[in-house]
């Protein structure tokens, strides 16, 4: 690494050329601070960083990233594929302020048939695949996954309990009893006869669903010839189960089996991508992502930016189509394809139903981007509306609203709500597990005060003032914090954040119910000014009552699924040594935590993965609680 504090950008960079090869890899261009500002790709190092080496014929966006440049980092790689493949990976890794970012990276989720055990289990999944069986979609909602597996269930009758749960029946659970489970853990139906129905979902699934309906109304027919019309209505059942599933996704196709589906539009400086997932002919959702890119961009430069960072962790399907021509098309191919293993077609549908589902996709590109515009120009209006309420010298760009959450101290909660110029802001909310021994149970203000000490000391450890996300542009320190409470506790967070002395100025804004609690006679505390109240019909009172609102919402939920976690913890996570490997091991073996309570030394050491040692500390554990 070369520095230059004392050159131009393109001085620094052109004493790197000298030493470039001709040789494809990945460059990254270094601020004064050391952060990247930008991770590019190239054929040739060489070629590609010597058009940096000048401002002339550059646009303004890439002249001002010359400018910031003061080093430069470079990866070699085998092929420009592979650097394809890195520069995405880097991108979403780094956030560099000047490449084009995928916001919302969130994961989609999965139908998955675990085989690990001989009466296969149907399942949602997230995350990596580290369990043995069938993967299906991605769906684009959890509801969506949540309403297939509901139908799949009812057409063939998969069970959806755990091993541990199914190895401790010894009669069918109420599944069986709604004809959502053939109860192969009671012998309802043979092993052998259970895995058909499996095979048949796993067809239909994969895209067979034609003929898995065929033969269930053929078998139907033959139930009905035979006279045996229990089982008749038992697979008219199913076929309407099936006929539910295939009519879920608003528009389906009949010439496009899987296919991930891709659509931008701009408007206003921003974009949107709108993208559909379709398997087995069926859609099985679609997202709307809102990219981070200059607006000097085209279309195209931000859709290939965002197709290279959405495959970098996700299976590419083998086809995608695509509402703008790619300039490194057959580069994308070839990258994703060495992703899947097999060749994936990338098209930009020129007519045909093809093109009428890019359509479909784009419209919702444009209908998505409208609402949040609208909803944008509400919340700048809010924002500035606020800042002249409470005589702030800017709107506010990030707001903070603290709760805490408890039943007489106990599973004591913290939480932070994070609002900004784009409302509600989830990605940065956050939890805090109150861990003072020393608070009276109960003492809120004593849980304000740990939550708002880690809270400022961790910012002020990590983060400068004037930081913010690369990805969202949301500033990481606030500008107001809103306090749930009157003259009181607006003091008291006051002198918290005074003996952390802080390296900014934060404004605190004290909120207060009226007599009896009444929402709309809110009254409000700031430092320096007398107590006032807003007017009922205030867009500005209506908005901070949601944000108070929401952050008691996520402490109360926050403190529901601390108590229930605690509530249902089993035995076997207190032992130090147990992770989720010998857990299973342990639970599929005996079928509870507490038969490997009361199991011997010679039974435990007799399961797979359960040494001597190991086996004498969980029975120990046990053996010494008694």
């Amino acid at each position: 690494m070369m520095n230059g504090l004392d050159q131009t950008g393109p001085d620094i960079i052109k004493a790197f050329v000298k030493t470039l090869p001709s040789a494809p890899g990945v460059y990254r261009m270094l601020d004064e601070k050391g952060e990247v500002i930008y991770v590019g790709k190239a054929r040739s190092l060489k070629s590609r960083v010597t058009n940096y080496t000048r401002y002339e014929g550059n646009p303004i966006r890439t002249q001002r990233m010359i400018s910031a440049t003061r080093t430069m980092e470079f990866v070699r790689t085998q092929t420009e594929s592979e650097a394809l493949l890195l520069e995405a990976n880097l991108i979403k890794r780094l956030k560099p302020r000047f490449n084009v970012l995928l916001r919302d990276d969130k994961s989609f989720p999965y139908i998955l048939i675990a085989t690990e055990h001989d009466a296969p289990e149907l399942t949602k999944h997230r995350g990596t695949r580290r369990r043995k069986g069938h993967y299906f979609g991605p769906f684009a909602s959890v509801s969506a996954v949540n309403r297939t597996i509901a139908a799949l269930q009812k057409a063939f009758l998969l069970r959806n309990c755990s091993d541990s749960f199914y190895a401790g029946r010894t009669r069918p659970c109420l599944q069986h009893q709604i004809k959502r489970c053939a109860a192969p853990c009671t012998g309802e139906i043979s092993i052998p006869e259970y895995q058909a129905l499996a095979e048949d979902a796993r067809a239909f699934l994969s895209g067979r669903s034609k003929s898995v309906q065929t033969q269930l109304q053929q078998d139907m027919n033959e139930a009905a010839e035979a006279l045996d019309f229990e089982r008749a209505a038992l697979l008219r059942d199913r076929l309407s189960a099936l006929a539910l599933v295939q009519s879920q996704g608003d528009m389906n196709a009949r010439s496009v089996e899987e296919a991930d589906i891709f659509a931008i539009h701009h408007e206003a400086g921003q974009f949107c991508v709108q993208v559909f997932f379709f398997r087995a002919f069926q859609n099985w959702g679609n997202h709307a992502f809102r990219p981070r890119a200059d607006s000097a961009l085209d279309d195209a430069e931000v859709l290939e930016a965002f197709v290279s960072q959405f495959y970098e962790n996700r299976t590419p399907p083998k086809q995608i189509l695509l509402s703008h021509d790619l300039s490194e098309h057959a580069l994308m191919e070839e990258a994703l394809s060495s992703r899947l293993g097999s060749k994936v077609n990338i098209l930009t549908p020129k007519r045909g139903e093809k093109r009428d589902l890019v359509e479909y996709a784009l419209n919702n590109a444009k209908e998505a981007l409208g609402r949040q515009l609208a909803e944008g120009a509400t919340q700048k209006n809010l924002l500035d509306s606020m800042a002249e309420t409470f005589g702030l010298d800017a709107p506010p760009r990030r707001i903070e609203i603290y709760d805490n959450s408890h039943i007489q101290g106990t599973n004591a909660v913290g939480g932070m709500v994070v609002a900004g110029v784009e409302g509600l802001s989830k990605k940065h909310y956050r939890t805090f597990n109150i861990k003072s021994e020393d608070i009276t149970p109960g003492d809120d203000f004593g849980m304000m005060r740990e939550v708002l000490t880690r809270r400022f000391t961790r910012l002020a450890n990590e983060s400068p003032t004037d930081a913010e996300d690369n990805a969202t542009g949301m500033p990481d320190w606030p500008d107001i914090l809103l306090i749930d409470g009157g003259k009181g506790q607006l003091s008291a967070v006051r002198d918290v954040l005074a003996d952390l002395n802080l390296p900014r100025d934060i404004t605190l804004i004290g909120i207060a119910k009226g007599e009896e609690r009444n929402a709309g006679r809110e009254t409000f505390f700031m430092e320096g000014r007398t107590p006032f109240m807003l007017p009922a019909r205030d867009p500005v009172l209506y908005y901070l009552q949601r944000l108070r609102d929401e952050a008691h919402r996520f402490a109360i939920g926050t403190h529901r699924a601390r108590r229930k976690k605690d509530f249902v913890k089993n035995p076997l996570d207190e032992i130090e040594g147990i992770g989720p490997t010998r857990k299973r091991a342990l639970l599929n073996h005996f079928g509870s935590a507490k038969a490997v309570s009361r199991a011997s030394l010679s039974d435990l050491t007799a399961i797979d993965g359960i040494s001597h040692a190991m086996a004498q500390l969980i029975y120990d554990h046990f053996n010494t609680s008694r």
